[in-house]
């Protein structure tokens, strides 16, 4: 556990009607973290507080999570939206250097979009099991019930910390739509109208910042049986054609599962820690 608390101060970003606290605390180098679809930077602080040893950490809910406003409207859109408020307020401070970004899962992914629009206000990327180019779908016909019922789970749980820094103001439908958004942008396969593109490589394509993945190794879990071992399958499928196409990139795995910014919080951090330098390169 993390012995020291970094003094933190507060910032407030206001976009399309949402609320988003942003936090601030550390020394060193900028860094923005970026959190996961219901994660929030309270689920974080372990590594929230590790990073700030040697980053000057921005921390911050997504609309609907911890300390930020529900909205009327969630979409991938309306995330990113936000993130880039978020962004254009830090690139309002005084900062010595263009911060790197640092995303898990759904917040891999909005950091992704965001670098490859504003390539100049980004020093790197370090992106956490996320911003997967899929080759295929992950949730299919045949996943519905599942995560339906994993979600509903989730959505219930919420109802014993509302109030707290822990929420999450999302649905369970509002969850599994975003999920299956996300999907068609990681794949750009659509399966409903047959539509394939190519998904997210053309973003890593127009990205000439350093670029660090770490990755799980059992993303889904480690099971056997049920549709586990597919999951695993495509989500390493879909990182060895990202290696594929941009060679260059460096990549560090970790034996956990997709929660390893919480399980493996010390591991996670001296990855970041390290990530842009030459002795950073290759993995696990």
């Amino acid at each position: 556990m993390v012995g020291m608390i970094t003094k933190t101060e507060q910032f407030t970003v206001r976009h399309d009607s949402v609320t988003i606290p942003v936090t601030r605390g550390g020394e060193g180098r900028p860094l923005v973290l970026c959190p996961g679809l219901t994660s929030t930077q309270a689920e974080l602080c372990e590594l929230v507080e590790l990073l700030r040893r040697d980053f000057d950490v921005f921390t911050f809910d997504l609309r609907g999570h911890g300390y930020s406003s529900p909205a009327v409207r969630y979409s991938f859109d309306t995330f990113l939206g936000d993130f880039a408020a978020v962004m254009a307020a830090i690139g309002r401070l005084d900062l010595p250097t263009a911060p790197s970004l640092a995303g898990h899962s759904y917040g891999a992914d909005l950091i992704l979009h965001y670098a490859a629009e504003y390539p100049g206000t980004v020093g790197g990327l370090i992106i956490i099991d996320g911003a997967n180019p899929l080759p295929a779908p992950f949730i299919t016909q045949a996943d519905l019930p599942e995560f339906r019922a994993l979600w509903e789970y989730v959505a219930t749980r919420q109802e014993t910390i509302k109030g707290t820094p822990h929420q999450v103001l999302l649905t369970a439908q509002q969850i599994l739509d975003l999920n299956l958004e996300l999907d068609v942008i990681r794949s750009g396969i659509d399966l409903e109208i047959d539509v394939v593109g190519a998904g997210i490589l053309d973003l890593y394509r127009k990205i000439d910042r350093p670029i660090h993945l770490i990755m799980a190794t059992a993303m889904a879990g480690d099971s056997s049986e049920g549709r586990v071992p597919r999951h695993n399958r495509l989500w390493r499928a879909g990182m060895d054609r990202l290696v594929r196409e941009r060679p260059d990139i460096a990549i560090s795995e970790l034996d956990a599962t997709h929660g390893l910014v919480v399980t493996h919080a010390q591991d996670v951090a001296h990855i970041i820690r390290t990530a842009h330098t030459p002795a950073a390169r290759p993995a696990s």
